[in-house]
């Protein structure tokens, strides 16, 4: 684990905090690292028009299984296509299903969690009964029921794998807001008259934002990977849309003859899961609850 500033995200102000981040996480080299990867991958999906040397279906047939060369950089697959278009239009797909399935997992699970871990009762014995059952299944496997019920396509792809992470996103936010409801500052809302869904969207989800950053960053990381595991067994983005994981099937099957077409896009899924998971790493030394007590102490 690296070692770096710990942040109490309780007394920092909300621009204040992001640059206290910024400053920590320029501080250190693993998570910096990832950063770099990550803004690197965002300006190749946003740029991607500009950067690709052909069109991403564009076919050269008599260029077929070319191998990495002057005219194509990374070679050709069966039909002529140039590897580094798809590639490069390929980081389109795996990064929106991963932002959009984090957006869809914490709009639900978030809530969710902090409703059953404030009312309790009835409420969180029903969401907890839910939630064993939902994580007793592979997040992969409820990912594919889910796509297999909604069909193939980059927003159904999002959505089931979104849904498929919302029992962990409840789970998250079922814990703290237990600890946290019978604090001081809750009671003094209640005695103020707040609501309950006042209480636990404006004075418990703020102390808890921590590690609903550090999940959703990690969750990213995961998203691409699934999206890359739907797409390779054909219920994710459909050809001739190029995909990280359909570009890893084609390339299997030509292993033999043409190894970089699965070696390529293999790597660029590689690196791109290992970013997201190096920034996640940073941001949980950084949000670490201990950082409290280590102030405190000092």
């Amino acid at each position: 684990m690296s070692k770096v500033k710990k942040i109490n995200i309780h007394t920092e102000p909300r621009w204040g905090l992001v640059r206290e981040m910024w400053k920590v996480l320029k501080q250190d080299k693993t998570g910096l690292s990832g950063l770099i990867i990550i803004l690197g991958i965002i300006g190749v999906a946003v740029f991607a028009p500009y950067l690709s040397p052909y069109g991403f279906s564009e076919q050269h047939i008599l260029d077929s299984f070319q191998g990495p060369g002057r005219g194509y950089l990374l070679g050709t697959d069966e039909f002529g296509r140039d590897l580094l278009t798809r590639i490069i239009w390929g980081s389109r797909p795996a990064l929106l299903v991963g932002v959009l399935s984090v957006l869809v997992s914490i709009g639900i699970g978030v809530p969710i969690g902090l409703m059953a871990g404030y009312k309790m009762g009835w409420v969180d014995r029903i969401v907890s009964w839910w939630v064993d059952v939902a994580l007793s299944f592979p997040s992969i496997l409820l990912g594919l029921m889910i796509v297999i019920l909604l069909g193939p396509g980059l927003v159904n792809v999002a959505l089931a794998i979104g849904i498929s992470h919302v029992p962990q996103y409840i789970r998250l936010a079922r814990g703290p807001t237990m600890a946290l409801r019978n604090l001081d500052f809750v009671s003094a809302s209640k005695a103020l008259g707040a609501t309950d869904w006042r209480i636990a969207f404006v004075h418990i989800l703020p102390n808890i934002v921590g590690p609903i950053i550090i999940m959703g960053t990690l969750s990213i990381a995961g998203a691409i990977r699934m999206e890359a595991s739907l797409s390779f067994l054909g219920f994710g983005v459909t050809p001739p849309d190029p995909s990280w994981g359909n570009l890893i099937r084609e390339g299997v099957n030509n292993i033999l003859q043409s190894p970089w077409m699965a070696l390529f896009p293999g790597l660029a899924l590689t690196f791109s899961v290992l970013a997201f998971n190096m920034v996640g790493d940073s941001l949980r030394d950084i949000f670490d609850p201990r950082a409290i007590l280590d102030q405190k102490k000092g």
